[in-house]
């Protein structure tokens, strides 16, 4: 049987938002919505004038950055953990 949703309440940039999610995504939901509100703070600190649109479109680039910035990680530690395996296994064969 599919987990229930339960309803949450989020506030984001000053609005509040009414979303459905499964009690288990409820706390990372829940975390990523205190990081968006930090991030805007953040934004709101620097770039000081703006209007809230634009603090939200901020986050979103940085919040997108950050994601393809981890994959990009990612990929170069799996490479370089074949590349270590390998050096490894060399280095086994040669003793």
């Amino acid at each position: 049987m599919a987990e229930e949703l339960i309803p949450v309440n989020i506030l984001i940039a000053d609005r509040t938002y009414r979303i459905k999610t499964s009690p288990s995504d409820e706390e990372v939901v829940r975390k990523t919505v205190k990081l968006i509100n930090d991030k805007i703070i953040e934004f709101k600190t620097k770039f000081s004038g703006k209007d809230m649109q634009d603090y939200v479109s901020m986050v979103i680039i940085w919040y997108a950055t950050q994601n393809t910035s981890s994959e990009n990680s990612s990929v170069l530690i799996e490479q370089i953990t074949e590349s270590l395996t390998k050096m490894e296994s060399q280095l086994d064969k040669a003793l």
